[in-house]
């Protein structure tokens, strides 16, 4: 009976993620740059993050806290925190939270949720969009490997060997990225693992986790508010574009 109560968990986690994979974010498929080193933060025109960052979120369930990691993720990580000082975050929804038939994820991040004109089946299909450019703003997947001397950009990783040698992975409380099927269209779109979520590892950038406050993301449902969020330590933010 273990193995196949195992066998459908593993099964239903499958359906989840490729849910996940399939999941709009409101932004239109681009074609991958030439080269992956073009996609990191030697070219990015957004900042990227040196160090850590400590990120405070007041939700409708109670405070959590974020440790972002700059080693590991440094675009990823420094778009969430741009993103966070910009207010992107206040008062949008946690659109999406799988826990049945097992946990999986609690997303949130959608700018257009905080629109009280939106409807809440249009949820989930939305990003940044910059106000003084008017561009919807397109983060690469970024993965790094130990023992790599930078991140890879745009490449979805899937060989177990390489797996096992993530400096970030989907480890319970594990903060990452949303995207469509497009391995580079994350944007604003976040979420948090409820359990190890393995099968999600070189597919989406891990970017941080919850250092405080897992049990009230336990508690967080559908359609509960990211009242505000901020940067309380770290967050040095830096462009290396020349």
């Amino acid at each position: 009976m273990g193995r196949l109560r195992n066998a459908a968990s593993l099964t239903w986690r499958l359906v989840l993620l490729l849910a996940l994979a399939m999941a709009p974010v409101g932004l239109s498929a681009c074609a991958a740059d030439d080269g992956h080193r073009l996609l990191g933060c030697a070219t990015a025109a957004t900042p990227c993050l040196q160090g850590t960052a400590v990120v405070a979120m007041e939700t409708s369930r109670g405070p959590v806290e974020l440790h972002l990691d700059g080693a590991a993720a440094p675009l990823t990580a420094g778009n969430f925190v741009d993103l966070v000082r910009r207010g992107v975050y206040d008062g949008t929804v946690f659109h999406r939270v799988v826990r049945e038939p097992v946990p999986f994820v609690v997303q949130g991040g959608d700018p257009r949720s905080a629109d009280p004109k939106v409807p809440a089946s249009e949820f989930g299909t939305g990003g940044f969009v910059d106000p003084a450019s008017g561009e919807s703003r397109r983060i690469p997947l970024e993965i790094r490997l130990s023992g790599e001397k930078e991140p890879r950009y745009g490449e979805v990783i899937t060989s177990p060997m390489a797996t096992r040698q993530l400096m970030l992975s989907h480890e319970r409380g594990a903060l990452a990225m949303a995207r469509s099927n497009d391995p580079n269209s994350a944007s604003s779109q976040f979420y948090v693992a409820l359990q190890a979520l393995p099968e999600l590892d070189g597919r989406y950038a891990v970017f941080g986790r919850v250092s405080k406050g897992m049990e009230v993301v336990d508690r967080i449902q559908q359609g509960d508010k990211l009242l505000r969020a901020r940067v309380i330590e770290g967050g040095t933010l830096v462009k290396k574009k020349s």
